[in-house]
């Protein structure tokens, strides 16, 4: 049992102004594993005040400083990988052979690439006789996913703090822990007093305080679309920049000449990670009419590979959904869906077998079309729809008809044919053949999936300002 009773504010553990505490729960066991402190108003000022008197020292930091510091994070971390590896699996159910990669190993590597980045943003760019420059945006108020809590913090609060901003910080209550060690990390590491600040609790009494507050100059959240349009409401009475990493529905295009085995195989892994807890998993997989049957045989061939289990054996594959809600939201899809007509192929709402303790749901595929609620509405869940398309026009049309536009998938013998077509999709990432993440790219959508980019470069630029200097 861990217990945190402490928040992280000016470079010091101190008590809450609260006496209440948040429980955090193991998905797999639905054992309470550890208490943290349920954060008030009062400590979002606490740690808003400290983030301003930090601000004017280190927005003039310099650049070989934060790189430094940066490496410094990332070696800290890899030290402790194992410890957050286990952290992450019991607050989250990840199972432990994929997490220690995509989870540990990618967090390091984003701050290494945090580290190397910096060198690549142009803070000065000279345009006739005026100097335009970049300056760190201010207090940024970060509110960070429970799906990928260490990596959420770097992207947002690690990049803001490379920018230059300083950072109150608020991550999911449903899985804070990993937040916690970044703090000592940060503390390790030698980041001075007030630059990074942390207060755990819920959206409504830690994280609208952070939006609404007049000393926070912008704020970035990692949620679902109503959270956003709830910080955007909040933060506009005080018209504050605002970025938003948001939701998705995203398609998966697999083109007639493609390697459909190896496609359809790699595109099911891919909407499965994390339990399908993924924003940009691509769960609506979008074939050739005459070759639907051939892809609904591959993608239940997939689904049924899956080892549902502990996530803490080595050979589990999938794990439980994030929280009891959760696991009754998925179902309740998967049970319309059927009442609608959708034909189901494999899965189930029904408790996967063996497994009547933790929040698990049967990896579930449909063949349908893009009108139901499934291929309509984020699921964040292990559900997948198969949609046939009629020609490439088609595939193009029905990829785009959906309110978010966050990531997509192409598929095609021809490298330049998938670029062709994914140069006419309305997302912020296309992956091509499979091809892996690029945390050096950006991540963030169009539409409904959000406004700006997390990641590399782009990622730190979007916590800047331009500032002309004339003559």
């Amino acid at each position: 049992m861990i217990e945190r009773n402490q928040i992280y504010i000016d470079g010091a553990w101190v008590p809450s102004t609260g006496s209440e505490v948040l429980t955090v729960v193991n998905p797999a066991t639905e054992q309470v594993i550890a208490t943290v402190p349920r954060g008030t108003a009062d400590d979002v000022d606490r740690a808003v005040q400290a983030a301003v008197r930090a601000f004017p020292d280190w927005s003039r930091s310099s650049t070989l400083t934060r790189v430094t510091l940066f490496r410094r994070l990332a070696r800290l971390t890899e030290a402790r990988s194992e410890e957050i590896a286990q952290t992450l699996v019991g607050e989250l159910g990840y199972p432990i052979t994929a997490l220690r990669k995509t989870q540990v190993q990618g967090a390091v590597e984003e701050l290494d690439i945090v580290a190397e980045s910096l060198d690549q943003i142009e803070w000065v760019h000279q345009v006739g006789s005026t100097r335009v420059q970049r300056e760190p945006s201010g207090v940024v108020g970060a509110i960070t996913a429970w799906n990928a809590p260490l990596r959420s913090v770097i992207s947002k609060a690690g990049a803001a703090i490379a920018a230059g901003c300083t950072v109150v910080l608020k991550p999911s209550e449903v899985a804070p822990l990993t937040a916690f060690v970044f703090a000592e990390l940060c503390a390790e590491a030698g980041l001075p007093a007030g630059v990074f600040n942390l207060v755990c609790g819920t959206g409504p009494e830690v994280g609208e305080p952070i939006a609404a507050h007049p000393l926070v100059d912008m704020v970035s959240i990692t949620g679902s679309v109503r959270s956003g349009r709830r910080v955007m409401e909040v933060a506009s009475e005080s018209i504050k920049r605002v970025h938003l990493e948001l939701g998705g529905k995203s398609p998966n295009i697999i083109l007639g000449d493609a390697d459909f085995a190896r496609a359809v195989e790699g595109g099911i892994e891919d909407a499965l990670r994390n339990t399908g807890q993924v924003c940009g998993g691509l769960t609506r997989m979008l074939v050739p009419r005459d070759r639907l049957g051939e892809a609904e045989h591959l993608a239940v061939r997939k689904a049924r590979s899956y080892v549902l289990g502990d996530p803490l054996d080595e050979r589990t594959t999938l794990g439980p959904v994030s929280t009891a809600a959760a696991r009754e939201r998925v179902r309740g899809y998967i049970r319309q869906a059927r009442e609608e007509g959708v034909r189901m192929l494999t899965g189930g709402a029904e408790a996967p077998e063996g497994l009547a303790r933790g929040w698990y749901v049967q990896p579930t595929i449909f063949s349908g079309d893009n009108h139901s609620r499934i291929a309509r509405e984020e699921i964040f869940g292990p559900v997948v729809v198969l949609i046939p398309f009629d020609d490439e026009e088609d595939a193009i049309r029905i990829a785009n008809d959906s309110v978010y536009g966050l990531a997509a998938g192409v598929w095609s013998a021809d490298p330049d044919r998938a670029r062709a077509v994914a140069a006419r999709l309305r997302v912020g990432r296309v992956r091509i053949n499979g091809a892996p993440l690029d945390k050096r790219g950006t991540h963030g959508g169009f539409k409904l999936s959000g406004v700006g980019r997390e990641w590399g470069r782009f990622g730190i630029e979007e916590f800047m300002e331009y500032k002309s200097v004339l003559g």
